[in-house]
């Protein structure tokens, strides 16, 4: 290729007609050497020897060098050649660009959109190439292997980001950029297109990967809590309460927020084993230890959808029921934990009042009652006046209006009153007669003061008095008191003592008086002065009494009614006999205590 010279000088700044090369003096169109032929200094003398040999051509991909102009130095020319240094050879020129072509463009974008910057690839940009295969490396990188949570947002739109600036970067290139294959833009266009199915290709298997991973993590959420159900259930319900708890926040964070995971498909399943497994020792008829773990069954609805559940809703009513009845029932004549039993019958009344379970509660106190009641002439009649008491007392706490069985409790209460009331005078008889006189002294009060009324409440204040007077003299309590009174033998009691006094004998007869106190009488400072000188101031009017009493021993208990408990009672024991007048004299010695 040839480049057109510039700017030539006079009429020798091109070659001429003959082709003979500027700067020389070409001969005329004659061939004969005209004037201006004459040889310059150090030449060859004109007309002697041939001309000098003209100049070598430049090669025809330099230009020409201009011919020589005046006042310009040999070897300078009068201009530049643009991109050229003066006096050096020019180096090989850049191809021209080549015309915009838009759909160049769109198909280098195209090609770059794929990730793998093919579009600079094929214009001969291999650094960004690089770039993107790098980039999109580092996005597998972080991505693999997909994860339930996924690629964090930022990494997602700084690639997209990446994507579009190549994008637009490549077709900008591509505008003027002839492609190196194909040689055809619209084929280029569509291998473009088909490239895109890489990254779609990829995000949708990418979500697939990713959708399966969160499966495979809900899945093992469930297999976690099924752990705990599982652990759980071999422990007592007060350690277990929080496995369980975490168990079914579990369930219901499947069921409520991935419904459509194959997780929570098999929640409804594991539900009914959690049901089983907290109700473990309702199926082992541990009805007692079942009634927590079932009252904790009844509030799960409150926190889970009730459609989710289904029948399990109602499941633990009638476990519960029959766990509060048969623990509340269990040794219902035991008194021990009666509390306890009674919270869980009350329990059953009111929150299951027209179940089965709640309508045999009254007939259980009421033939338990009537059980115990026939211990009170056995061998031991105080404990089964307890019994009877207690199971009185409950029912009559459980009035059961909701069950309307309150009337049939009431009576039940009544009729253990009754129980108790002749228990309590066989009891005191039973104390008697074992040789416990200070309980059967405390049981005879109790009664006589509870039943004023009762046929026996005559005889039990005569076994009263015997009882008290045992407590000191244990002989008097040897044989029960009689309902005897009077006698053939004189027996008159004297008092010598400031103090009222109370006297109580039992024997043949049994029965007590008072003795007011002697207003002239003083205490005696000793036992000896005592047995001298009591009752016999003959000059004294003592107060006294004359009892008739029958043959046989007769014991007497002598104790202040002014001093309360801090005198010690007095006693004596007289055996009577025909044709004999006796006397008794009651005294106070003051020492450390009083005695009679």
């Amino acid at each position: 290729m040839t480049w057109d010279q510039q700017d030539g000088a006079g009429a020798g700044g091109r070659p001429g007609a003959n082709g003979t090369p500027d700067g020389g003096d070409a001969p005329g169109v004659d061939g004969t050497p005209s004037a201006s032929d004459t040889p310059r200094s150090g030449g060859t003398p004109e007309g002697f020897g041939p001309p000098p040999p003209p100049p070598p051509a430049p090669p025809a991909w330099l230009p020409q060098q201009p011919a020589a102009q005046p006042g310009i130095p040999s070897g300078y020319a009068s201009g530049y050649q643009s991109g050229y240094a003066p006096g050096f050879p020019a180096g090989p020129p850049a191809p021209p660009p080549a015309p915009a072509n838009a759909l160049r463009a769109v198909a280098v974008g195209l090609l770059n959109l794929s990730g793998l910057g093919v579009g600079y690839a094929l214009t001969r940009r291999w650094l960004a190439t690089a770039a993107c295969l790098v980039a999109t490396g580092v996005l597998l990188f972080v991505a693999l292997p997909a994860k339930a949570d996924g690629v964090s947002g930022g990494v997602v739109v700084a690639y997209a980001v990446f994507l579009v600036l190549a994008a637009a970067h490549g077709a900008y290139r591509g505008l003027r950029t002839p492609l190196s294959w194909p040689p055809r833009t619209p084929v280029a266009i569509v291998l473009g297109l088909v490239l895109l199915a890489a990254p779609v290709g990829g995000v949708v298997l990418y979500d697939s990967a990713r959708d399966e991973a969160t499966q495979k993590m809900l899945l093992d959420r469930l297999d976690t809590a099924d752990q705990l159900v599982q652990a759980a259930k071999n422990k007592p319900f007060d350690q277990a309460r929080t496995d369980y708890t975490t168990a079914l926040a579990a369930y219901r964070d499947l069921s409520d927020h991935h419904g459509g995971s194959r997780a929570a498909k098999r929640v409804p399943d594991r539900l009914t084993t959690y049901y089983t497994a907290v109700g473990t020792s309702y199926a082992q008829k541990k009805y007692c230890d079942a009634i927590e773990p079932l009252k904790y069954l009844r509030t799960v609805p409150e926190h889970f959808d009730k459609k989710a559940l289904g029948t399990l809703t109602g499941w633990p009513d009638d476990r519960l029921a029959t766990s509060l009845y048969a623990c509340g029932t269990a040794d219902l004549a035991d008194a021990s934990g009666a509390e306890a039993k009674d919270g869980y019958l009350s329990d059953l009344l009111s929150t299951y009042p027209k179940s089965p379970q709640a309508a045999k509660v009254e007939p259980a106190f009421k033939s338990t009652i009537d059980a115990a009641a026939k211990g009170l002439n056995g061998g031991d009649p105080c404990a089964a006046t307890d019994k009877v008491r207690a199971l009185g007392v409950r029912a009559g706490n459980l009035k059961g209006e909701d069950t309307g069985v309150a009337a049939a409790f009431d009576k039940d209460a009544r009729r253990a009153d009754t129980y108790v009331q002749s228990g309590s005078y066989t009891c005191a008889v039973h104390e008697y007669k074992g040789g416990d006189f200070s309980g059967a002294l405390d049981k005879i009060r109790d009664f006589v003061k509870k039943y004023p009324r009762d046929k026996n409440t005559a005889y039990a204040k005569k076994l009263a008095i015997a009882a008290e007077v045992a407590v000191t003299v244990p002989d008097a309590g040897k044989r029960m008191p009689t309902k005897d009174s009077g006698g053939s033998i004189s027996v008159t009691v004297s008092n010598d003592s400031p103090d009222q006094v109370e006297v109580l004998f039992t024997g043949p007869v049994t029965g007590s008086f008072t003795l007011k106190g002697c207003g002239a009488c003083k205490t005696y400072s000793s036992q000896a002065a005592a047995r001298t000188s009591a009752c016999n101031n003959s000059g004294r009017n003592y107060p006294k009494k004359t009892l008739n009493l029958p043959v046989g021993t007769t014991y007497f208990l002598h104790k202040s009614t002014s001093s309360g408990d801090s005198a010690t009672p007095g006693s004596d024991t007289v055996k009577l006999r025909s044709g004999y007048i006796y006397t008794e004299c009651a005294y106070v010695v003051r020492d450390s205590a009083l005695s009679f």
